[in-house]
């Protein structure tokens, strides 16, 4: 990190509340007024011109494009926008298999990217890996690495973020891994260890479908079912870094037994082993994935009753979900979406079936997110964590 990525960081983190307000309203809506500012973030426009002031200076903000014509008629009014290659991070998604890199801009704009298959889900191997492939993108960006501000790891389970443990990681077989401090100290640089599907939940809050949004939720569906919710403008973390774990919601039979040991769970029914395991029994030998959904599509008793009962399950907590919190949208994303046509029917009618009331006014919708976008979440956080 170069002496005047210090500094914008530096500013960054010692800033006001209001400081803080303006300018991640900035970032996530830039170009933009300070007009517009000061009645988004509720100040004056004297506050807003104060706050706009240093980070300008700092080369984060630029306050000299060319004025356009807007809030009152025929008045012109001077915009001001992030410069995205201020600073940039870093994100890393972990998966079983792989790792997902990608460095970004402020804007989380990504810059560059790359894989690196992982051998071992041994910590020291995983932390070995992540060095590495964080070392292979800051080549990848050549001289913008300099400016390197914040790197953010995402990693499915229970995520403490203030310390950086992974408290428990059934995907990685981990329980009480400081990968936070462990990734600190190999790579000197802040290091922020999120829970994955609230890491791409804070990704489109801040840069995604979720601005300009009051609340929304994302379930992700595949090897297993996450969710992340996004309430009065914030993303939920809840008191122990736990929220929203709508996977292991007891709503599935109790003989039905779950990968993390309990009984009844979602996921017990519909992550994609579960899926697997059902139409394997069915047929008396192992099937992949890939031949479970070709047998639901051709119509294969098992297979279609499998998905089904995928969908019903994941339906009603979607809806259980609504019913407590109450957000406008509901996202579903994950790798099973590639599998969504085989959920939908029961998975709708599921939802219809236990949704309450004015609730059913929510939407949702199918995203798709590739595993570049989950890493572009890690980054997100990364940037969130240097901002605010």
């Amino acid at each position: 990190m170069d002496d005047e990525t210090l500094t914008r960081t530096a500013l960054l983190q010692s800033s006001s509340d209001a400081a803080t307000r303006v300018f991640s309203t900035i970032l996530t809506r830039s170009p933009i007024s300070r007009i517009d500012v000061a009645r988004l973030t509720g100040l004056s426009q004297a506050a807003v011109t104060k706050a706009v002031a240093p980070l300008v200076a700092a080369g984060l903000l630029d306050d000299s494009l060319d004025p356009t014509i807007t809030g009152l008629p025929g008045r012109p009014v001077s915009p001001v926008a992030v410069v995205p290659d201020a600073v940039v991070a870093l994100g890393v998604k972990v998966n079983a298999e792989e790792l997902i890199g990608v460095a970004t801009d402020l804007t989380n704009r990504t810059i560059a990217s790359r894989r690196v298959s992982l051998t071992s889900h041994e910590p020291a191997a995983v932390v070995d890996a992540i060095v590495g492939l964080c070392g292979s993108l800051r080549d990848a960006i050549g001289g913008l690495g300099s400016r390197l501000a914040a790197i953010g790891v995402a990693v499915s389970g229970d995520v403490d973020t203030a310390s950086g443990v992974v408290r428990d990681s059934a995907l990685m077989g981990w329980r009480g891994v400081p990968l936070g401090t462990e990734l600190a100290e190999r790579l000197g640089q802040t290091v922020v260890v999120e829970n994955d599907v609230r890491a791409l939940t804070i990704g489109e809050h801040w840069f995604g479908v979720g601005l300009g949004t009051g609340s929304f939720a994302i379930v992700t569906i595949g090897r297993g079912i996450g969710s992340g919710l996004h309430l009065n403008g914030e993303v939920v973390e809840g008191a122990y870094g736990v929220a929203s774990e709508i996977g292991h919601l007891p709503l599935a039979a109790p003989d039905r037994v779950c990968a993390c040991g309990r009984r009844g769970c979602v996921e017990a029914v519909a992550a994609t082993s579960a899926i697997v395991a059902a139409v394997s029994a069915a047929h008396g030998r192992d099937i992949p994935i890939e031949e479970a959904v070709d047998l639901g599509r051709a119509g294969d008793p098992a297979a279609v009753r499998a998905f089904a009962e995928a969908g019903h399950v994941i339906g009603a907590a979607i809806a259980s979900l609504v019913n407590l919190v109450g957000p406008e949208l509901v996202i579903i994303g994950g790798e099973g979406v590639a599998n969504f046509d085989l959920l939908e029917t029961s998975l709708r009618a599921a939802y219809a079936e236990h949704v309450f009331a004015s609730a059913d006014r929510c939407r949702i919708a199918v995203r798709p997110h590739t595993f570049e976008d989950w890493a572009r979440g890690a980054a997100a956080s990364a940037i969130r964590a240097l901002v605010v």
